[in-house]
Formats: C-alpha cells, sequence, structure tokens
C-alpha cells in the first residue's frame, strides 16, 4: 500500500495573502512528526500536545493509521462547520497499521503487536522525504527509537498514562524479583505495591499488565510482560520523556522515570477542533447542560474501550434514573453488547426531560460546565486529569488497564472522589449507583479538595508555573536540530 500524502484540510484563518518579500524573508517553521498508538486515548493527548507546539511555531505531521484517519475525518465531516477544519499547522498523515479492514482493533495486544512491522519502513521513508529531525512518539510506539540509528532523527517519548505508571513499568523487573508477580506475569505474592508516599498503592492483580480486564488469556499476558522486559531498556536511547501530568502530584513518581522527565500536563486541546476524536462530538448536550442549575448534572463517560454486557447496562440505567438527578450520559455506539435495538429508545422516552444520553461528547466543555456536580468514569488518565482541571469530584468505575491506578489515586491520594463496588456477582446494582451519587454529593470535603486540586493545575498551566516552564523547555529542545 502506498504512503499516504499530507490531507489539505487545514484552514488558515488570516485573509492577508502573503507577498513575495515577505515569504522570502520568513524562515522555515521547524517540523515535527507526532506518532500515537492508535486509540482513542492515546491519539487525543497528542494532538493536544500538537496544537500548543503549533502555538509555539512548529509545522507537525500527525500520523494515525489508514484506519484512525478515515474515523477522524468522517467525524470532523459529521461535526459541520464547528468540526470542519484541522487547524492550520497540524498536517494528517496515516500509514497502514497491518491489519485487515475487518480486524478487531479493540484487541489491543494484537494490533500493537503487528504495527512495527507495518510502519517502520513507510516512517523511516517519510522522515527521510521530509527531512524530519525530531519524532514525538507514544511510548507504546518506542519501536520508534530505532530509527535514531538508521535515519538520525530524535526521538521524544511521550507517556499517555501517569508518571507513576511508567515508573510502575520500569520496576516490573524488581516486582519479578521481589516475587510477587513471575516472569509470566502471574499474581505469586498478594502483596501491595506503592512506590512511594505520594503515589498511590496497587494489588498485584490490578497491574495493568496483569488485570484480567485487560489481558485475557495466560498467553497474552506472558507475552505482555515479556515486551515490557524486551522494551524497557530501549527507554534510554530517548531524547526526552514527556508526561501528561503536573509535578504537584506527582514529582516524586517523575523522579522515577529513567531520565529528568518534563510534565507538560494537564493538555487541554481548543474547543473549535475535534481532529482527536474518533466519534463526532454531540454539541447539542451543551445547550441541554445551560437549561440544568448549577451542580446538578451527573455526567457519565466510560471512554472508548470500556463495554457492558446488558445485566450491567440496565443497572447502571436503573441506577442513573433512581437518584432523581439530572444526567448526561455518554453511550457509545459500541458501548453494550447483547442488547436489543429498541433499548435505547425505550430508555430515553423513560428519561425524557430528566437525562440526555449521547453517542459522543466535548467532555473538557462539559467538564468545565457550571451544571456539572460529578463525574461517573472508567478513570482513564485523560478523563482523571480532565476532572482534576475542572475541580470535578468523581465515581470511580475502572475497567482496565492503568484505570484500577488511577482510581486509587483518585479515592486515597486526592481524597477527589469515591468507589463504586459492585457485588459478589460483579455486578454493580442500581442501588448502589443510587447510593454513591448520594454521599458523593453531600461530602463537602471531597468537593473542597476537588477545587484545591483544580487551584494548582491551574498554578502549574499558568504562566511561570511548572508545567508552562517543561513545556518551553520541551519547545526549546525541539527547535535543537
Amino acid at each position: 500500500m502506498a504512503m499516504c500524502a499530507s490531507i489539505s484540510i487545514c484552514i488558515h484563518r488570516s485573509s492577508k495573502q502573503p507577498t513575495a518579500a515577505s515569504m522570502a524573508a520568513a524562515p522555515p517553521r521547524p517540523r515535527v512528526m507526532v506518532l500515537p498508538f492508535p486509540a482513542q486515548g492515546h491519539i487525543m493527548p497528542l494532538m493536544q500536545l500538537s496544537h500548543r507546539l503549533v502555538d509555539h511555531g512548529f509545522e507537525v505531521d500527525f500520523v494515525n493509521t489508514d484506519f484512525n484517519h478515515a474515523r477522524v475525518v468522517t467525524a470532523l465531516a459529521a461535526g459541520g462547520e464547528a468540526g470542519a477544519a484541522v487547524r492550520a499547522g497540524i498536517h494528517l498523515l496515516s500509514l497502514p497499521d497491518g491489519m485487515d479492514p475487518d480486524g478487531d482493533r479493540a484487541d489491543i495486544i494484537r494490533l500493537g503487536r503487528g504495527l512495527q512491522a507495518a510502519m517502520l519502513g513507510r516512517l523511516e521513508e517519510l522522515i527521510r522525504a521530509e527531512k524530519t529531525r525530531w519524532v514525538v512518539a507514544d511510548v507504546s510506539m518506542s519501536w520508534v527509537l530505532g530509527l535514531a540509528a538508521t535515519v538520525g532523527v530524535r526521538v521524544a517519548l511521550f507517556s499517555t498514562f501517569s508518571a507513576a505508571v511508567f515508573a510502575l513499568r520500569m520496576q516490573i523487573p524488581k516486582i519479578i524479583e521481589d516475587g510477587i508477580i513471575d516472569e509470566s506475569g502471574t499474581v505469586k505474592r498478594n502483596e501491595r505495591i506503592q512506590l512511594s508516599p505520594k503515589t498511590a498503592a496497587i494489588d498485584p492483580a490490578e497491574l495493568p499488565w496483569t488485570s484480567s480486564y485487560f489481558v485475557k488469556s495466560p498467553e497474552s499476558r506472558r507475552i505482555m510482560i515479556q515486551g515490557l522486559l524486551k522494551n524497557n531498556p530501549a527507554f534510554s536511547l530517548a531524547d526526552a520523556i514527556v508526561c501528561n501530568t503536573f509535578q504537584d502530584i506527582e514529582s516524586e513518581a517523575l523522579s522515577l522515570l529513567p531520565m529528568a522527565a518534563l510534565a507538560v500536563g494537564p493538555l487541554e486541546a481548543p474547543a473549535s477542533t475535534s481532529a482527536g476524536q474518533l466519534w463526532p462530538e454531540d454539541p447539542t448536550c451543551l445547550a441541554w447542560l445551560d437549561a440544568q442549575d448549577p451542580s446538578s448534572v451527573i455526567y457519565v463517560a466510560f471512554g472508548s474501550f470500556t463495554v457492558f454486557d446488558a445485566t450491567r447496562l440496565q443497572e447502571l440505567a436503573d441506577g442513573l434514573a433512581l437518584t432523581g438527578r439530572p444526567f448526561l450520559w455518554v453511550l457509545r455506539p459500541n458501548f453494550a453488547s447483547g442488547v436489543d435495538e429498541g433499548w435505547l429508545d425505550r430508555f430515553r422516552s423513560r428519561v425524557d426531560g430528566k437525562g440526555l444520553v449521547v453517542g459522543w461528547a466535548p467532555q473538557q466543555r462539559v467538564l468545565s460546565h457550571r451544571s456539572v456536580a460529578c463525574f461517573i468514569s472508567h478513570c482513564g488518565w485523560n478523563s482523571t486529569m480532565e476532572g482534576a482541571r475542572h475541580g470535578v469530584p468523581f465515581l470511580c468505575w475502572p475497567y482496565f488497564a492503568d484505570q484500577f491506578f488511577n482510581r486509587n489515586y483518585i479515592c486515597d491520594v486526592w481524597g477527589t472522589g469515591l468507589r463504586i463496588c459492585a457485588n459478589e456477582q460483579g455486578i454493580v446494582t442500581k442501588e448502589e449507583i443510587g447510593d454513591k451519587v448520594e454521599l458523593l454529593l453531600g461530602d463537602d470535603g471531597i468537593k473542597e479538595r476537588a477545587l484545591s486540586l483544580k487551584s494548582m493545575v491551574c498554578a502549574s498551566i499558568a504562566d511561570g508555573g511548572s508545567s508552562h516552564q517543561d513545556l518551553l523547555k520541551f519547545v526549546n529542545l525541539l527547535r535543537e536540530q
């Protein structure tokens, strides 16, 4: 398959046409390639970082897979005028991912194992053609580090998860040596793991690489652990490590990374673009939120991978109705399995006037809205950072990967949320949901701590704040050609 060329859908907002003299005088803008792992939670923060780089004078070649590129373009087109443009300075490129058109891209392990073979040669061609000097690559695409030797490109690794989870990854050899898990990821000793007093502790069965929610078979778990052991040493070849976090909450974890890391978060994209989204956003929910009372709405969203069966879906729906409070629920088209086609229409009729169900929402704009009271969340790191940025209390309902660790940060370290707990059958009941909503919204201490965390975020990203300073350091590093 031939490599895709840049997609010319960037809209320059200036009406002035450059003169020949000004074009001759203007130095070329430095160009950076950005390479996310092909999943929503990885694409979005790297697109947000790309916006920051454009702010500082860079051109960005943003490389999705062909499959996800098509989804992004479709989502932009579905957004109409509000979502039809990619910001000037960001160029959408795409490469094959090595899977058949109908392959299961929700199988992250299988998808990830084929990316290097499918993409590496074509990336090398693209880097040579564009004379690219820097690649900002997702940590989960760290095989790109091999290009430093072949084409001389410099690589900055970007972590889409917390600094603490990154540090935990680096500690896997010691966790094995201590006998907590074996080299196949099987838990041998049920001893909670905590890297430092200010990081969350986690049970070994909930490590991102051992959790049964994420790794469905012993063989998959073994492959994953062996991959970590093989790839971790390569991180020392990176020219920089960049994290979507901030110093006030993760200074100790950041100090445990393979090199001095730059904390530039929490990142946020301009409201005028949705080029990092794989589903079309439904902006009508914002007008609905405008009509609700302040701090009254339960916002419910479980990210891009969580899947509920019919029983869990019904309990969640009944629980939201049981609260008697207005709610905004993001229900992806592929969120539920085993549910008949008329279920959603019946539920919408049942809660008409009290709740709103949408397919995908502009989450950062929702969380910043005055009417939102709390966030029922899967606790993905992007959602965790967005909730922290806007001072929203959490009800935590993790599904897989690093989400259990993020829940422990929220509930045990920051004190900005509560756990939602399943019964002995593994079901979260409607009564549990109703009770926890009332408990959370009646706890002034949680709200105060959430607002305090928001203040820390605002200070970190403001001019002169720690994240702002680290962003400037990163920009200056990228300017080194």
